[in-house]
């Protein structure tokens, strides 16, 4: 599983909110005590999707502009296959579920929680095939190749965390598949962009907005 914890935490002693941030969900089993919250998303037709959040997950109060960003970029025929990697509890993913519902839908989170929450506003909004595993990265869909991959990666893991799940996505994606990833633009966009050109051999940003950049591949 995703340990981002420990090595984070080593690399930034001085800063306790730091740490305190990874502890919450970077790791496979939260502490913090519950604190359930309802977050709605308007869809393009003007339908609407309902999610019920807690503590101990990644932005528990709402949809953040990064997750914004991403689902506006990316762009996903009915009928292909799509990863939605570190799902959280699974605005991205259900989004693509919802939109596409031919489409194969898996999506990954190392936190506990969030998957329960993943795979319950799943069924909530009528996405019961999309499917939710808990695990480390790529190894949770091993031996699996998706059209789409997306992820809003957990940039304060550290880059040789991100590093990694760039290139996991890279050899789990079909030729020509598509991968993106969302950074904000003063956390490291930058850099995250060119070793996605250098892992992928191409990049491009098809949404830049709110202080985000996302960056799009193809394999």
């Amino acid at each position: 599983m995703w340990n981002y914890s420990a090595g984070l935490c080593r690399s930034t002693r001085h800063n306790l909110e730091v740490c305190a941030l990874a502890e919450q969900y970077f790791t496979p089993s939260p502490t913090s005590g519950h604190e359930r919250r309802t977050v709605r998303r308007r869809m393009c037709d003007g339908s609407e999707l309902i999610f019920e959040t807690d503590a101990g997950v990644f932005s528990k109060g709402r949809v953040d502009r990064g997750t914004r960003e991403l689902i506006k970029a990316i762009r996903l025929e009915d009928g292909e296959s799509f990863l939605d990697l570190g799902c959280g509890w699974g605005p991205v993913g259900i989004t693509m579920a919802v939109s596409c519902p031919r489409s194969e839908v898996w999506m990954v989170d190392v936190n506990e929680r969030a998957c329960e929450l993943a795979r319950a506003n799943a069924r909530a909004n009528g996405a019961d095939r999309a499917v939710v595993v808990c695990g480390d990265g790529l190894l949770a869909v091993d031996g699996r190749k998706f059209d789409v991959i997306a992820t809003n990666p957990p940039i304060r893991a550290g880059k040789s965390v991100v590093h990694r799940l760039v290139e996991e996505a890279r050899d789990h994606l079909k030729p020509g598949g598509r991968f993106y990833a969302v950074a904000r633009t003063k956390q490291g966009a930058g850099s995250l962009r060119a070793f996605i050109r250098e892992t992928f051999g191409n990049a491009d940003e098809p949404e830049i907005g709110g202080g985000y950049r996302v960056i799009r591949a193809v394999r």
